[in-house]
């Protein structure tokens, strides 16, 4: 008798069943046991299979420059944070301690970590520490964006997975206004984590009736009438899908966001947005770059824009966006192959 998965009752699934000597990964994924084990073929068939046991990620250990350069960032970062700023008291003339900033032992006891802990993380001797202490570390030295990305990087290789601020991509430098505004021949602004517009150039102020763009544009893709069925050609099918599952990541990303979280309440509760956004946020996140969607620019009619992305290092969450108008027909049906991507 077969149950609802199709396995005889009172037996084991085949991937359950072999025997003891098949403990190494299998050199023919896929194949028989007698493919990956020789003694398969005579082995009793009714002795439980034990998988192979896990392989644990190698330890990283670093190399002698990145132990410098750790070193070198953390004990400047510790020297500016005073230790009364923390709750020590302050220092008292006479003999002891005379550098600045919080010592090593003061960094335990503000981590509560055991005695020598903060020691062989600052020498580079903590073998892949966790994310709980690179984020501890970070925040009580106060560390900016490009510190912390520096910090998961040098330590353990990979992009931190969040930003370390809350307020992050909130703001940008001031510089970026100047670059945006000189730019010419694509329609160019800058929208903070919350979709704010922060700058524009005159070329994308003019895609929009009125020659006016809009202050939040998430807001105007989602809900506002005159984007959904003057601007944005093709809305539901070509807009929508794309930028409703950037404002659900947006929202898990900043859980105590109110602003994000007021608007994915509007989208929700839109009578048109609504529904395509129970069924598109759901969606894998359609990252933008390089697409091509339809438009009515307010000066030139319809056509398309193919879309650049990139974010400000110093502001995680902030995006510079760069519309490349083409009227008429795409560029992908005028050239199905697409463009050629860049290479050195």
């Amino acid at each position: 008798m077969r149950g609802a998965a199709g396995i005889r009752a009172g037996s084991s699934p085949e991937w359950a069943r072999g025997n003891d000597c098949c403990r190494e990964p299998a050199l023919f994924p896929g194949g028989t046991d007698a493919d990956n084990c020789p003694g398969a073929r005579t082995a009793p068939r009714d002795r439980p299979h034990r998988p192979p046991p896990l392989r644990k990620a190698l330890p990283l250990h670093l190399a002698a420059p990145d132990r410098d350069a750790l070193r070198a960032l953390l004990r400047e970062r510790r020297a500016a944070v005073s230790p009364g700023s923390v709750g020590f008291p302050p220092r008292r003339p006479g003999p002891g301690r005379r550098a600045a900033g919080l010592s090593q032992e003061q960094m335990d006891l503000l981590l509560d970590r055991t005695p020598g802990t903060y020691n062989r993380f600052e020498n580079g001797q903590l073998v892949t520490p966790s994310a709980e202490l690179l984020t501890a570390v970070a925040t009580l030295l106060r560390f900016d964006e490009q510190e912390w990305t520096f910090l998961w990087r040098l330590t353990r290789r990979e992009a931190p997975p969040n930003p370390l601020h809350r307020d992050s991509g909130l703001s940008v430098p001031g510089e970026w206004r100047r670059a945006v505004d000189g730019i010419s021949g694509a329609l160019a602004y800058i929208n903070d984590a919350e979709w704010n517009l922060l700058a524009h150039n005159q070329e994308f102020a003019a895609l929009f009736p009125g020659g006016e763009p809009p202050a939040k544009s998430m807001r105007w893709m989602l809900l506002d009438p005159e984007a959904r069925d003057v601007v944005l050609g093709d809305w539901a099918n070509s807009w929508a899908p794309v930028v409703m599952p950037q404002l659900r990541h947006a929202v898990e990303l900043h859980p105590q966001n109110t602003a994000l979280a007021r608007l994915e309440d509007d989208v929700r509760r839109d009578p048109v947005a609504g529904p395509l956004y129970a069924v598109a946020s759901a969606a894998p996140i359609a990252y933008p770059d390089g697409t091509e969607r339809p438009i009515n620019h307010a000066l030139y009619g319809p056509g398309w824009v193919t879309t650049c992305v990139a974010e400000p290092v110093t502001s995680p969450g902030a995006r510079v966006m760069l519309l490349l108008y083409t009227a008429g027909d795409s560029l992908a049906s005028r050239s199905p192959l697409g463009p050629t991507p860049l290479t050195s």
